[in-house]
């Protein structure tokens, strides 16, 4: 196989992601990203450090991604409409980005700036968007524990097929998230 033009970094780490978003992390190994690449696997070792240091480039871009789509989603809104287009960016993440989508799910290493530092941009975007309710600091984080639990707990049921009964998981979807909001509001007072 010969060096393929235009591989770098940033095209390395897409080409992964495309890879774990369509196979599954547990299918990520320098050789079958390689092969997918169209180049040798020590030709990959120019552009990432090795299997670890690819996954934790991984973990940033997926985390990256999910902040810039969560960001442009919310794009001119506030308060509970900023709350459900969170929620729906954070769902279409996990449908169109499934493997990516798993990478975000765990707290960063305490020693990882980098990663530390991505992933409390994503928790001030949340964090801001529940200033109009005026929690405390203790109770917003209970806020955005308690979305993302939701978020995420859906999720996971709905791609294991755990919805059987015949009403539209969008509408269950809104509606768990409305009656998330409509708890905030009750704690101030407030409306949607």
């Amino acid at each position: 196989m010969s060096r393929r033009a235009g591989l770098d970094h940033e095209s390395v780490v897409e080409a992964a992601a495309h890879l774990i978003d369509e196979e599954g992390i547990e299918q990520l190994s320098l050789g079958r990203l390689a092969e997918r690449l169209g180049v040798r696997t020590p030709s990959l070792y120019n552009h990432v450090a090795g299997l670890p240091g690819l996954k934790h480039d991984l973990v940033l871009y997926s985390l990256r991604d999910l902040l810039s789509r969560i960001l442009h989603a919310m794009v001119g809104k506030s308060k509970g409409k900023a709350i459900l287009a969170l929620a729906d960016a954070y769902r279409e993440y996990a449908r169109t980005a499934p493997g990516c989508y798993l990478l975000t799910q765990q707290a960063p290493d305490s020693n990882d700036q980098e990663l530390q530092e991505v992933a409390q941009q994503l928790i001030r975007v949340i964090q801001q968007v529940l200033i109009p309710y005026q929690l405390k600091e203790e109770d917003a984080i209970h806020a955005i524990r308690g979305l993302r639990s939701i978020v995420h707990g859906f999720i996971t049921l709905e791609v294991s097929g755990g919805f059987g009964m015949p009403i539209d998981r969008e509408a269950s979807f809104h509606w768990l998230i409305t009656m998330f909001i409509a708890s905030l509001e009750g704690a101030v007072g407030t409306e949607l």
